[in-house]
């Protein structure tokens, strides 16, 4: 099986093709980026005799496509996906090879799922399969792992926080993109528009985390899992920055102005105040607290059982590389075994096996921590 990761050398591409590389079913994955420089690559993968590097442009579509064609499966991981993800999967369909990302930007989701994508996939015959990183992706399957134990689903939260210790490249542009505007939130059964980074609230992740504080942030669940958990009534999504200064800055810059993405001219030129503030986020954390070396995910469903009150909690913490990279990898190496067999776009709670994937997801040394609390009435025989 051969496999071509887009963004290849960045971090979240590692932390696919360390995985993916030590697969028997696996003879080569390619790191295709714009940036192909060696010493940007791990000393493992570069040593790997599988891993070969390929220059690569995602706003070259022809060029994409023949790159694509070659392989068997494409893993994209080239951020921000707001702005690369759909780029891609045209890519891929035109190809006709099984597509995988790590989007995790509602706007792209929104495209995928609404456009013509997703019968042209179907035409081809393949998968286009999004949305299947940490969050989104992890916890998607979890959440279907707990709905398969349930007769009815009402409520879902998903919870998350990651260190700014662990941030570089696009995932700075994701962080700042995910509270500007009306974000998607599933409320009382239908999709609401609520201000991004608004509806803050305390909740507690596993040590070394603790109570952080976290707010509404724009991410695809709201609009993919009421598609698959039928009759579910709430899907939000919180997540946050850490350590609390970082949340609290970006705020501050999007409500002065800082994060604006109207141009403005300075001295005679014309400067887009968000470029500009993307571009310092480099600098900012230097010198600062950059808080715990780990990132965290929370899951809760609530739903019913034979009658009782029943809910899941899950919680995960670690490193966010290899959280992101693993799904992913183990979503290729399903493909490969003919595990995942919807074809057109689809998300991970619709097409991923919760049994099979966390078997294989704890089988690399994940933790999930879970509680199941039940409340039923005093029953007289």
């Amino acid at each position: 099986m051969k496999v071509l990761v887009v963004g290849g050398t960045g971090g979240m591409g590692q932390g696919v093709a360390r995985d993916l590389i030590k697969q028997a079913q696996i003879q080569n994955v390619v790191l295709g980026d714009i940036n192909v420089d060696p010493a940007r690559v791990q000393e493992k993968l570069r040593a790997s005799e599988k891993i070969a590097l390929r220059l690569l442009d995602v706003n070259d579509h022809n060029g994409l496509v023949e790159a694509i064609k070659g392989v068997d499966v494409v893993v994209n991981c080239a951020g921000p996906f707001y702005k690369t993800a759909v780029a891609v999967a045209k890519a891929a369909v035109e190809a006709r090879v099984n597509y995988i990302d790590i989007c995790d930007d509602y706007e792209a989701a929104e495209i995928l799922f609404a456009s013509d994508i997703d019968g042209k996939a179907r035409e081809a015959g393949i998968t286009v399969l999004t949305g299947m990183g940490s969050d989104p992706g992890t916890n998607n399957v979890l959440v279907k792992w707990y709905a398969n134990k349930l007769d009815t689903v009402d409520e879902v939260y998903l919870y998350w926080v990651v260190s700014i210790a662990e941030l570089a490249g696009a995932a700075w542009d994701h962080s700042l993109h995910m509270v500007l505007g009306k974000i998607p939130q599933f409320i009382d059964g239908k999709i609401e528009y609520v201000d991004g980074g608004s509806g803050e609230e305390t909740e507690r992740f596993l040590d070394p985390l603790g109570e952080c504080l976290i707010s509404y942030v724009g991410h695809p669940q709201p609009l993919t899992i009421p598609r698959y958990i039928r009759g579910v009534k709430k899907v939000v999504i919180k997540g946050a920055l850490i350590p609390l200064w970082v949340d609290r800055l970006i705020k501050e810059q999007r409500d002065t102005g800082f994060l604006s993405k109207d141009p403005i001219e300075v001295k005679g030129q014309k400067i887009v105040p968000y470029d500009l503030t993307l571009k310092l986020w480099d600098s900012i954390p230097k010198g600062r607290d950059n808080g715990p070396q780990a990132s965290g995910l929370k899951v809760i469903v609530k739903g019913t059982r034979g009658g009782d009150q029943v809910t899941y909690t899950a919680d995960i913490v670690g490193r966010m590389a290899p959280g992101t990279g693993l799904p992913a990898s183990i979503a290729a190496l399903m493909f490969s075994a003919g595990e995942i067999k919807e074809k057109g776009v689809v998300a991970p709670e619709g097409c991923i096996n919760p049994d099979k994937f966390l078997a294989e997801l704890i089988k690399r040394g994940a933790r999930i921590h879970q509680t199941e609390t039940v409340r039923s009435m005093l029953k007289v025989e």
